[in-house]
């Protein structure tokens, strides 16, 4: 198989998933609330809130990674695809 097809297929791959993350933290970020009012009673909803920051916080180093692999990953086949251009030329 070519290399800038199988490069082309681990980007897609890795975007994919950078998809699926970028989906996952927009559902949880619409449960999270910017203020909140509670008296005594009601902990519970705020420890559910807590616990939906704590998860979104958790998610941004690995979407980080995942915006920079993704991007290292264009930019190495487009490196090979003009490489190649140029030995063909």
């Amino acid at each position: 198989m070519d290399v800038v097809r199988m490069l082309l297929m681990l980007w897609g791959a890795v975007t994919v998933v950078l998809i699926v993350a970028l989906i996952y933290r927009s559902t949880l970020a619409t449960r999270e609330e910017d203020q909140i009012f509670l008296d005594p009673a009601e902990d519970s909803m705020a420890n559910e809130q807590r616990a939906i920051v704590a998860k979104i916080e958790k998610l941004s180093r690995p979407i980080m990674a995942l915006w920079v692999l993704s991007g290292g990953l264009l930019a190495v086949i487009a490196g090979v695809w003009v490489w190649r251009g140029f030995q063909n030329f």
